[in-house]
């Protein structure tokens, strides 16, 4: 398996993850790092063997893994690392603010729910920070990227989600500046 095949179906909980070399207790090898997206390869009882994406394999207690709810689609280009993670927590930032622009005037009386709901019709964010981490979803690259605060590291492709039929409803013009990211299903 090489960079481009390695499809993540699951996560290393959040406490990180021993290992053994075989699927025996007596023989323990390296800890796997916090949420780190691995490949189930194979199952035997309670134990896993998981390959990570640089190709290494390992055995772990499979009942600890947190199962992805789909394995991503593949991508052209191997997982990445971007230098700095403020670009996309920007646009992210700027998304949010538009859609609490939105809610504001629907809760101030200034817009109906219909209103509402056309405006916000295909928009999508979201973002999850945990502490020291984030995960942020770039529609723009077409995948979730990982943030330990001073980079960004790939974390999953997605599928963009089609543009929404046209029915003949005029959608509102974007906010000026950067088009918005849209980040994960509502």
């Amino acid at each position: 398996m090489n960079t481009l095949e390695f499809q993540p179906t699951h996560v290393v909980p959040p406490e990180g993850l021993p290992t053994w070399a075989s699927p025996d207790p007596s023989d323990p090898s390296a800890r796997l790092d916090p949420l780190l997206p691995v490949q189930l390869a194979e199952n035997r009882g309670d134990w896993a063997r998981v390959v990570c994406s640089n190709n290494w394999s390992t055995w772990v207690d499979g009942r600890l893994l947190v199962a992805l709810p789909h394995s991503p689609p593949g991508t052209q280009q191997p997982l990445t690392r971007t230098e700095d993670p403020r670009p996309l927590l920007a646009r992210v930032e700027h998304a949010l603010a538009e859609y609490r622009r939105q809610v504001d005037e629907l809760a101030d009386g200034r817009t109906d729910l219909e209103t509402f709901r056309r405006r916000t019709r295909g928009f999508r964010l979201g973002a999850v920070v945990d502490g020291d981490g984030a995960w942020l979803l770039d529609l723009e690259q077409g995948r979730w990227y990982y943030s330990d605060g001073l980079q960004l590291q790939t974390y999953a492709t997605v599928d963009v989600p089609p543009a929404a039929a046209d029915d003949g409803v005029e959608e509102p013009s974007p906010p000026p500046g950067p088009s918005p990211t849209q980040v994960g299903d509502p």
